[in-house]
């Protein structure tokens, strides 16, 4: 496996590889890997000839009261796992070098981003839409691989990619969860035994709204109300809980099969993300 940490070789590398004909295919990552990321390398392996990963924490998705500082951090076990996974190149940079000095260039999507998450936490999603935008620049792959536990921002970087042309698909994978539902996330880390059972609280609210639309079910207050018991049951703090288009993430009075319920809340410090397509198997 390729370790690469300047921008220039890193897309030296890739040209090369897509000049012999070859597919290739990324995973960004702001690393602290688990499961997920690598369920994710997987499917680039599956569909390209070539995979590059990326590390990189960026720092303009976070907001100045996040956990920019305190998010968790190993390289070493980053790069040991994902070469174990068959990846051809890691790339790993600087935020110096992704934001060099007189940086002033940012790209927005409108409409998608003002609510969900992007309700309180305001700028995360231009961080998120730039950086990935620089990162396909550099990259150029035909494919580009994104989990569905961060149903918001695969949605908003799909639209980007087609609103500017993108010559890329962004692939959604997916949500890799624990045995006991909790869906994977680095920032699982932050949570003590204590929190780390009450967190369970998104997935069992959100089996609860799955197994009351399978019994008929659609109302959308009704659906969101059935994961709000179980947070408020487990004293979790919500940001929101919703039920929202696929497509484009408008709030839905009644549910159809494909809907989307969404949810966003606090357990102790730490604040995790979660949602489920209604009627589709639970993951």
């Amino acid at each position: 496996m390729k370790h690469l940490d300047d921008l220039s070789q890193l897309s030296a590398a890739t040209a090369a590889w897509r000049a012999a004909g070859l597919h290739v295919g990324f995973v960004p990552t702001m690393g602290a890997l688990h499961a997920g990321h690598l369920s994710l390398v997987g499917a680039a392996r599956a569909a390209c000839d070539r995979v590059v990963v990326s590390v990189f924490l960026n720092p303009t998705q976070f907001g100045p009261n996040e956990d920019l500082d305190a998010y968790p951090s190993d390289l070493a076990r980053d790069r040991a796992l994902l070469e174990e996974a068959g990846v051809d190149a890691l790339f790993t940079t600087s935020p110096s070098a992704m934001y060099p000095d007189g940086f002033a260039t940012w790209v927005e999507v409108e409409g998608l981003t003002d609510r969900l998450c992007g309700a309180s936490r305001e700028g995360h999603f231009r961080g998120v839409t730039t950086v990935v935008t620089k990162l396909l620049n550099l990259v150029g792959p035909c494919r580009a691989f994104f989990g569905e536990k961060d149903r918001q921002q695969l949605v908003v970087l799909q639209r980007m990619v087609a609103d500017l042309n993108l010559p890329v698909e962004a692939v959604g994978c997916p949500i890799v969860r624990e045995p006991d539902g909790l869906a994977l996330s680095s920032r699982n880390a932050y949570l003590d035994p204590a929190e780390r059972t009450r967190a369970l609280a998104l997935s069992q609210g959100l089996r609860d709204a799955q197994q009351a639309f399978a019994g008929g079910e659609t109302s959308g207050p009704a659906l969101e109300a059935a994961v709000r018991a179980r947070l408020e049951a487990a004293a979790a703090e919500l940001d929101y809980v919703e039920l929202v288009d696929p497509g484009n993430l408008a709030r839905l009075a009644v549910a159809v099969p494909g809907a989307v319920l969404a949810v966003a809340a606090k357990v102790g410090s730490t604040r995790l993300i979660d949602n489920h397509a209604l009627g589709q198997p639970w993951r």
